[in-house]
This record gives C-alpha cells, sequence and structure tokens, in this order.
C-alpha cells in the first residue's frame, strides 16, 4: 500500500533524526507520522490537529498503515493540549502567522530541549524575521519544488546569542546558501522578482532587493543571478 504523501511533506521528513519522538502539529491526515514510522526513522510520533476530522482522518489511517500503536492523537490549538515529552516539532502547510502563535503561546519551547522543522506556505520573510529576533536560529534550510510552486523546509534551534538575520537575510537566509539544491537559483529568482515588483510599487524593497543583488555579484555566489 502506497502512501499517498506530498513532497513537501518527505522533504519536512529529511531533517527527521532517526530516533526523534515527533510531534506533528496540524497532522491533517496523519501521512507524516506515518512514513516517520513505517520507514522506522521516529521512535514514536505525535499527531495534533485543531480539528476533529482530520484527526479522526490520521487515526484510521494510522490503523490502515499499522502504525496505531505507536501514535498518539491530540485535538489540540498548536501545541498547548499535548504533552511535551518530544523532540522534534514539525509544522508543516501553515502560513507565518500560524506558526507565530504556536511559538508565542509555549515558550517553554525555549528551553533548547527541542529542534523545530518548519515549512511555512506564506509570508516565510516574516517567520524567518520573528525567528531570528525571538532567539531562534535557522541552521538548515532547503527549497523543494512540489507541482508549480516552490517552497522551503528549515531546521530550527533556540540559540539566544546567534545574530539576527538583517532584512535581506529575512528573504534570502545564509541558510540556504550553506546547503544549495538545484532550486535555490529558482528561489532566489523568485525572491527578487518579488522585490522588484514591490519596489516598483513603493520603494520600500529597495534596499532589501539591492542587498540581494549584491550579494549574487560576488564571485563565490555568481550562480545565483544565472
Amino acid at each position: 500500500m502506497k502512501l499517498p504523501i506530498s513532497d513537501r511533506l518527505l522533504a519536512c521528513a529529511a531533517f527527521v533524526v532517526p530516533g526523534d519522538r515527533v510531534a506533528d502539529i496540524g497532522c491533517d491526515h496523519g501521512y507524516l507520522s506515518i512514513h516517520l514510522l513505517t520507514n522506522g526513522i521516529a521512535q514514536s510520533c505525535i499527531a495534533a490537529d485543531i480539528h476533529e476530522q482530520p484527526l479522526l482522518s490520521a487515526v484510521r489511517n494510522a490503523e490502515k498503515y499499522g502504525v496505531r500503536d505507536k501514535m498518539e492523537f491530540y485535538l489540540s490549538d498548536g501545541v498547548r493540549s499535548i504533552p511535551r515529552d518530544f523532540s522534534c516539532m514539525v509544522c508543516a502547510g501553515m502560513g507565518a502567522d500560524t506558526m507565530v502563535s504556536i511559538l508565542e503561546a509555549a515558550p517553554w519551547l525555549r528551553s533548547g530541549k527541542y529542534r523545530l522543522i518548519l515549512q511555512c506556505q506564506s509570508k516565510t520573510p516574516m517567520l524567518r524575521h520573528y525567528l531570528s529576533h525571538h532567539g531562534w536560529r535557522i541552521t538548515e534550510e532547503s527549497v523543494l519544488r512540489d507541482g508549480r510552486f516552490l517552497y522551503t523546509v528549515m531546521e530550527v534551534y533556540y540559540q539566544p546569542d546567534h545574530p539576527r538575520l538583517t532584512e535581506a537575510e529575512c528573504h534570502f537566509p545564509p541558510a540556504l546558501l550553506e546547503n544549495p539544491s538545484k532550486e535555490v537559483p529558482a528561489y532566489y529568482k523568485w525572491v527578487v522578482g518579488g522585490l522588484k515588483i514591490a519596489a516598483a510599487h513603493n520603494g520600500e524593497k529597495q534596499p532589501i532587493l539591492a542587498a540581494l543583488e549584491a550579494l549574487a555579484q560576488t564571485q563565490e555566489l555568481s550562480w545565483l543571478g544565472q
């Protein structure tokens, strides 16, 4: 039985370390947790969703794929109603506003015990800005293409002494350059294209755009501008 898991979720799964105890927040149909368990990656999984119907679907799918005994299910707004004995939290398919609200409501995540894997659907620069200015460090970030769209997945740790990202880096972070996939140049062009449109309308994004264009002109990173 093939699991109908998306490329976005597979990209998130690639960040999970074998033996992790995973909390999948906004689990939807539970496919991420099921993939991690059926492939022997995660030790256990918490599946949580704010809506009852997706959670019930996750329970049925866990039974269907034989991993029900390795999963716990919680009807929860973010992490409010789940146990705290996990090591890795995954949030996938949410906008930045929702992810920020989840983190704001759970200051205990800033204990240093937890690693976050975040796949943001919208306002990604806003999420990077929030993380950077609230003590979180993006240690790794990758780009993937799912259908017609480009997304990133980021690994995040709480390291309050880490330098904050600049405004330009919130749009195109250093972590992307340290682990460049074949889609990184396309993502760069997409980011710059959006900033050019914004700058043409009001000019506010012009300094950020200038910083990113200067980045592409450096000898080491000339491939970004191709």
